[in-house]
C-alpha cells in the first residue's frame, strides 16, 4: 500500500524565531519514500539526524511568516502479525539503545504504575500483555478532544480517563514499561485518523523489532507511516517555536492508494 501524504502549516511570528520542525516521513526498512517535496518558501534550512536516527530534525529562522506544503509518497512495506503472538525479552537481553525506554520519562511516569501494572496485567508475558494492555486502554479512556494539553503525563490521563491519540500513546508506553517491556512514542501520518490531524501511536520491542501498536484503534500498523520517534511527545513535535507563535492555519491528509 502507498500512502500519499499532503500537510500545509501557516505561522505567524512578531519576530525573527528558530524553529524546529519534524515532518517528513522517515526512510526506514519497513517503508519506503517514493517522492516527497517539502517547500519552506525559500527559507535557509539546517537538518539534524532525530531520535535514534529515525527521521529528521529541521531547523529554520522565519522572520514574519512560516509557510510550509509537505507532500510525500510512502509505499508501507510492514507486516501485520498479531501482536498478542509476539515473544517478549527479559531486560538483561535488550539491545543497548532499547534499554532507556523502559525507563520513566516526562509524560510517562512508569514507576509510578508498577503495582497497578503487576495486579491488573501480571498474569499476562510478551505480546499477550501488549495485547491486554492496549485493549485496557482503548476500553477505558475516552477520545475527547480539548480535554488534555501539552502538559497532560499519563497519570491524568489514567485518572481523567479521556484524552486524545497522544494521550492513548502516553499511558499505553507508560504501562508498557511498568510491564518490563520497552515502549516508545512515535509519531505518524496515519490513514483514516478522525479528524485529520498528525497522529501518535506506540511502539513496542516485541521478538527482536519494535511494533507499532494503536490503542485508538484509528490506525493499524500497516496504516502508518513514522515521522520520527522518541521517549514521549517531548521528542517529536512536529513544531518547536522558540519564542511566540500564531497558527494560521494548518491541515493534514493521508490517503491511500
Amino acid at each position: 500500500m502507498t500512502l500519499h501524504i499532503d500537510v500545509t502549516l501557516d505561522y505567524r511570528f512578531d519576530a525573527p524565531t528558530d524553529c524546529l520542525l519534524q515532518i517528513s516521513a522517515a526512510p526506514m526498512a519497513d517503508q519506503r519514500i517514493l517522492s516527497e517535496e517539502l517547500d519552506l518558501g525559500g527559507l535557509v534550512t539546517r537538518t539534524n539526524r532525530a531520535e535514534d536516527e529515525v527521521g529528521t530534525r529541521l531547523w529554520c529562522r522565519p522572520e514574519e511568516r512560516l509557510t510550509c506544503r509537505y507532500r510525500a509518497d510512502v509505499e508501507i512495506l510492514r507486516s501485520t502479525s498479531d501482536i498478542a503472538t509476539l515473544s517478549g525479552h527479559a531486560p538483561a537481553e535488550l539491545p543497548e539503545d532499547v534499554v532507556k525506554y523502559l525507563l520513566p520519562s516526562r509524560y510517562c511516569p512508569s514507576d509510578k504504575f508498577l503495582a497497578f501494572v503487576a495486579q491488573e496485567f501480571g498474569r499476562f508475558s510478551g505480546g499477550e500483555k501488549i495485547a491486554a494492555m492496549r485493549d485496557f486502554v482503548f476500553e477505558n479512556v475516552a477520545y475527547t478532544p480539548g480535554v488534555s494539553n501539552s502538559e497532560t503525563s499519563a497519570l491524568e490521563t489514567f485518572v481523567q480517563r479521556q484524552g486524545v491519540c497522544r494521550d492513548f500513546a502516553h499511558l499505553l508506553i507508560t504501562l508498557a514499561r511498568a510491564g518490563t517491556i520497552p515502549a516508545r512514542f512515535a509519531s505518524t501520518y496515519g490513514l483514516n485518523v478522525t479528524p485529520p490531524d498528525f497522529h501518535a501511536v506506540a511502539e513496542v520491542w516485541l521478538d527482536g523489532a519494535w511494533r507499532l501498536v494503536d490503542p485508538t484503534r484509528m490506525t493499524i500498523p500497516f496504516d502508518n507511516a513514522r515521522i520520527c520517534v522518541g521517549r514521549d511527545a517531548t521528542d517529536v513535535a512536529f513544531l518547536t517555536s522558540y519564542g511566540p507563535a500564531e497558527l494560521v492555519t494548518q491541515s493534514v491528509r493521508v490517503d491511500a492508494s
